[in-house]
């Protein structure tokens, strides 16, 4: 572990996370949402999610139960950093020399940051006003009233569960009705989207999945890239201490070569 000279420090993937403070429960789906915001981690040098070096903010609280979660410690509507839009906004413009030298930008994402929409909204207005680039990384289970939120986001980076609703409600436990909401938002409001799709062993990897998500994305608006992202066992170790069971803890993690072979097969052509 070491610190880097704004306060974070390296995760066991390599990524840089701010340190934040003690939890706070206050946050629920019941009490709607405010602008007091509940952050679970801040990674303040990505280059994954979105273009250029990223911060990328997780928020806490998320509606699905997906079975390859790998951040299940975001799921609880309880716990995170309680933190204003304004002091979160002046905490990123700090890392404007990064943004502007390599096209980056911030990156909100989960946990599913759609579950805090008025507090997201006001921090991408504010990031907007300062001329910084926005990117979403989200599934579109968030709890509707998207207008104020996609108008002020530059980019979508939309995790497609699953394309078909049975196999989705299989997959993250709810009902498939929020996201395809979310994506007719999108339609209407014309925000670009890169489309990421988890390809796990057994359950996301066949041919015959594959096409049919081909088929799905064709009708998403204003796609500019496909990412199959390969299953990974680095959640396992966050459900031993939650003191839950993994859901996947005896599949395989997925070979990186051959997803990466998948996503040329099918998705070549999107992607330039």
């Amino acid at each position: 572990m070491y610190a880097d000279r704004l306060g974070a420090e390296e995760g066991p993937e390599g990524r840089l996370f701010c340190a934040l403070f003690e939890p706070n429960p206050r946050f629920s789906e019941q009490e709607g949402s405010f602008l007091t915001g509940y952050i679970h981690s801040m990674e303040s040098m990505g280059l994954v999610d979105g273009p250029g070096v990223r911060c990328v903010v997780f928020l806490q609280g998320c509606p699905l139960r997906c079975l390859y979660c790998h951040n299940p410690d975001t799921q609880t509507a309880e716990g995170g950093e309680a933190v204003e839009p304004e002091a979160l906004v002046r905490r990123l413009l700090r890392f404007r020399p990064y943004f502007d030298r390599s096209g980056g930008g911030v990156t909100f994402s989960g946990g599913e940051p759609l579950f805090q929409p008025e507090f997201l909204a006001e921090c991408l207005a504010r990031l907007r006003k300062a001329g910084i680039h926005t990117c979403l990384d989200t599934s579109g289970a968030g709890l509707g009233a998207y207008e104020d939120i996609l108008s002020c986001t530059d980019l979508l980076l939309y995790d497609v569960k699953h394309e078909v609703p049975e196999a989705y409600q299989r997959v993250t436990g709810r009902s498939m009705e929020r996201t395809l909401d979310f994506v007719e938002a999108v339609r209407r409001a014309g925000t670009p989207m890169w489309v990421r799709h988890v390809v796990v062993p057994g359950l996301t990897d066949q041919e015959e999945h594959l096409a049919a998500l081909r088929k799905y994305v064709d009708t998403l608006p204003k796609v500019q890239k496909v990412e199959l992202l390969p299953f990974h066992k680095l959640g396992a170790e966050k459900y031993r201490g939650l003191g839950r069971a993994d859901p996947l803890a005896e599949v395989p993690a997925m070979d990186p070569e051959l997803c990466r072979q998948l996503q040329e097969r099918w998705f070549s052509d999107l992607n330039g």
